[in-house]
């Protein structure tokens, strides 16, 4: 039995089309997987810490290979809470709408937390960074008000490439993705790309 992490970024719930999206991936997830596990981490129902100084300097004494102090090890406690819970998945499924051109920052909040040191990435002077989130697939349904296609010639897209990129850094190499593009546009055309994100989402649910 497997454990599917799926990761809800968007707090419009049943106006989100992230979450539509996402909730009929997941549908035909469990109709193939039926003894699989689906946990949900709503980030709008979730207490992250604050990565605060006493973090920022148990971070640093992790990366030297030095203790903590009594305030830098309880702040550190809490952040390898938070990364084992990420790291007891076996596959994951991000639901994330566009905000100001990239991610909610409640999103970006959870990553600054649990991109650590030791926890999701290693460092060596002879190989550089190394992810240690592998061996695990990884689905992204990501939804924009406007259309930006596969290759954004004005720049504005920081919402698929800097995710991609971010979970590449912590070792994800297969990342299966749906976009559904534009949001904010006429109802056929929203319509439309609705309906073009549900099959594909079926799809993916069928096979991750």
């Amino acid at each position: 039995m497997a454990k599917l992490l799926y990761i809800e970024a968007s707090p419009r719930k049943e106006r989100s089309k992230s979450i539509k999206v996402a909730s009929a991936l997941l549908e035909a997830y469990q109709a193939n997987n039926p003894d699989d596990e689906i946990e949900t981490l709503d980030l709008w129902n979730k207490e992250l810490p604050e990565f605060d100084g006493y973090t920022i300097d148990a971070k640093y004494q992790v990366m030297h290979g030095a203790g903590f102090d009594a305030n830098q090890e309880a702040a550190w406690n809490r952040i390898v809470e938070l990364c084992d819970e990420f790291k007891a998945a076996d596959k994951y499924v991000f639901s994330v709408p566009m905000w100001n051109f990239s991610l909610p920052y409640k999103l970006k909040h959870y990553f600054d937390v649990i991109a650590q040191p030791g926890q999701k990435f290693s460092f060596s002077p002879d190989t550089g960074y190394s992810g240690l989130v592998t061996g695990k697939p990884a689905a992204n349904v990501l939804a924009r008000g406007g259309a930006y296609g596969n290759d954004d010639p004005n720049g504005l897209d920081f919402q698929r490439g800097y995710l991609k990129l971010l979970q590449g850094f912590i070792g994800f190499e297969t990342i299966h993705e749906i976009v559904i593009e534009p949001t904010a546009a006429a109802p056929e055309d929203v319509a439309k790309a609705e309906a073009v994100a549900l099959e594909q989402a079926k799809e993916i649910g069928a096979k991750l």
